[in-house]
């Protein structure tokens, strides 16, 4: 099996489930506890807190642990939105993962204004949108880093310089962006980041919310004194320690690993343009997530294509692994000026730390007989 949908979810990486087992096994304490098993789950956690302040350039006291990048994200609108009222005024992309669009239409049924901004042709905000889209009353602007289905890099670092000194609360989805490219939270002018331990070769159910300090969000679950007493509850001490240590090893072979999914995604574009001229790259060819591309083929299902690859031993996706199954076209490549159709005839590969690319001839290979397949048949 080829597996090509890393932007889904990923394999734990050897290092982190070594690294988490010991705390399900042999150091099973409760970190919570203060017994010697208990002490040494608690400075795990801390370990792990400070690997992932040091990825992001950030302080330990800064990280709070959660159970994903969707908690987190609906954390950060509800509880802004507790400390606000109904005079508040979000901005937001049309491209949002659902944890977010979600989020938001909720927050808009108590008589919240949400503000969608569109897209541009390639898939990226326009800053100038931003800017003319601030009101008064405007609180918080949530973009996300990368998409998720078409990779675009949004000008993150550009958005947190506008909103700089304008008293606007600035946070970000970085739950495909973290562990793949540089994330520096300092120089990002970012005050809340989102991201998710199993995008980055973790365990899933390992969530990272980063809060710039001297920021406050109502408590997600009352209890304990567990996460500095706004996220109560027992850890998930081995999620968290396998966090840890993907997120500092996917940082230490960032560099190299760039490198090599760039070249991987190069050569899967060219090998089937090769076969299909008219194919389709969804969003931008350049500034995107070095591993992630989306096909388009306008004249075939994008998720009969999928199952074909998937009798091929090839796993692909036609858009993001929480709205698959919904006869529905992606949000995202409506937005790009897609028509429903050409949405549905997507799909998306994303390749990974365990990926080589001796494995991209057979992709290749695999997607362009499926292909001819599915045409010889209509």
């Amino acid at each position: 099996m080829i597996y090509a949908d890393n932007a889904a979810t990923t394999k734990i990486s050897e290092l982190a489930l070594a690294k988490m087992l010991p705390f399900l096994q042999e150091q099973y304490g409760n970190a919570s506890s203060l017994y010697s098993i208990g002490v040494k789950a608690k400075r795990a956690v801390e370990q792990a807190r400070l690997q992932v302040a040091t990825a992001i350039n950030s302080m330990p006291s800064e990280i709070t642990f959660t159970s994903g990048g969707s908690e987190s994200n609906s954390w950060v609108l509800h509880g802004l939105a507790d400390f606000n009222g109904e005079a508040f005024h979000i901005i937001t992309s049309s491209i949002e993962h659902h944890s977010v669009l979600n989020a938001c239409h909720a927050l808009e049924e108590k008589g919240v204004e949400v503000t969608y901004l569109p897209i541009n042709s390639k898939g990226f905000i326009e800053i100038e949108r931003v800017k003319a889209a601030i009101k008064l009353n405007t609180k918080l602007v949530s973009i996300m880093f990368a998409n998720n289905e078409i990779g675009t890099v949004q000008p993150i670092a550009e958005i947190g310089q506008l909103l700089k000194g304008k008293g606007i609360l600035f946070h970000t989805d970085a739950v495909q962006a973290v562990g793949h490219i540089p994330v520096d939270v300092k120089s990002l002018n970012v005050d809340f980041l989102t991201a998710s331990a199993h995008k980055f070769n973790g365990a899933k159910g390992t969530g990272i919310l980063y809060k710039r300090s001297g920021l406050e969000l109502s408590p997600l679950v009352f209890g304990g004194e567990q996460e500095r007493g706004i996220r109560a509850g027992t850890e998930n001490v081995a999620g968290i320690v396998a966090a840890g240590y993907a997120i500092e090893e996917s940082v230490g072979e960032m560099a190299e690993r760039v490198k090599l999914l760039r070249a991987m995604v190069e050569k899967t574009v060219k090998g089937i343009k090769e076969r299909i001229p008219f194919v389709r790259i969804n969003g931008d060819c350049e500034n995107r997530l070095p591993g992630t591309v989306n096909l388009g083929f306008d004249n075939i299902s994008g998720e009969s294509l999928l199952h074909l690859l998937d009798l091929k031993g090839v796993c692909v996706s036609t858009s993001s692994a929480c709205n698959s199954g919904k006869d529905e076209p992606s949000h995202v490549l409506l937005a790009l000026g897609l028509s429903e159709q050409q949405a549905k005839s997507a799909i998306r590969i994303s390749y990974g730390k365990y990926n080589c690319i001796d494995e991209v001839e057979t992709v290749v290979t695999a997607v362009c007989d499926a292909y001819a397949k599915i045409i010889a048949n209509r």
